[in-house]
């Protein structure tokens, strides 16, 4: 209960932070588990260029347990889609600049009907801007699924790349980042995302990219979004940090729930 209390405590915090910094738009970083692309089409990196992205409701269902529903919440709108404003312009320009830098990026300007944002993106929409909708820019990482997950290094190197087509973009707007998803899960492992949360702590940006491809598979591939915060912030000073081990069960399934901010 301690621990749960602490993450939801976090999670505020963090709500927070984003409301106070008054962002003219967010760069999200997040997988795709398979909600929007699928093995016909897995793009190893992708942004989102249209003008809005939907979010919707899952299926109605009425075998669905209440705490599904409340989970859902957090990720999706309950009755009605909703379309959040994409800055796509900003998306235009890093496209560009990343591939100047040689990430050869795919891209795309719409959904197909009836498609939504996936849940590394609804949950910030839902529970972390809860219902203020500065513009996004979604750039989904395919952390998830081999054979074309990108490596450690190539994630960092792609933060550092968006962070310089930031700085490089002919509008004076205030422009933040968020890495959606991790740490470690569906099994927690502490010795992991603490070697994560040290090298961050301490820009060891050199560990962050030798991190073995063989600890992020699963769930902690999403470890590979913070990778690619990481690259983009190192400029910035990592003002906060906590960390909460979620065990959901004695044989250790649940989630290292790892959060941060810089600024």
């Amino acid at each position: 209960a301690a621990r749960y209390a602490a993450a939801m405590s976090n999670l505020e915090k963090i709500r927070r932070t984003i409301h106070d910094a008054a962002l003219d738009t967010l760069i999200v970083v997040g997988d795709d588990q398979g909600e929007l692309h699928g093995e016909g089409n897995m793009p190893c990196i992708l942004i989102y260029r249209g003008e809005t992205i939907a979010n919707v409701p899952p299926p109605p269902n009425p075998n669905r347990p209440e705490w599904a529903r409340r989970l859902s919440a957090k990720y999706f709108e309950e009755t009605t889609p909703r379309d959040y404003p994409v800055d796509a312009k900003l998306a235009h320009h890093l496209i560009d600049t990343l591939m100047e830098h040689e990430f050869d990026i795919a891209c795309a300007n719409s959904l197909e009907p009836g498609q939504g944002e996936g849940h590394a993106f609804g949950f910030v929409h839902n529970r972390l801007l809860q219902g203020e909708a500065p513009p996004v820019v979604p750039v989904f990482m395919n952390t998830y699924f081999p054979p074309n997950q990108a490596s450690p290094r190539r994630c960092y190197r792609l933060g550092q790349v968006v962070s310089a087509a930031v700085e490089s973009y002919s509008e004076d707007i205030r422009v933040g980042i968020i890495a959606s998803g991790g740490l470690s899960h569906f099994t927690v492992d502490e010795d992991l995302d603490g070697e994560v949360l040290r090298a961050l702590r301490e820009k060891d940006a050199e560990t962050l990219c030798a991190l073995p491809r063989n600890k992020l598979n699963g769930g902690s591939s999403e470890i590979r979004n913070w990778i690619c915060a990481a690259g983009a912030l190192e400029h910035l000073p990592l003002t906060w940090m906590d960390y909460q081990p979620g065990y959901r069960t004695p044989a250790g399934t649940g989630t290292g729930l790892g959060f941060a901010i810089w600024s």
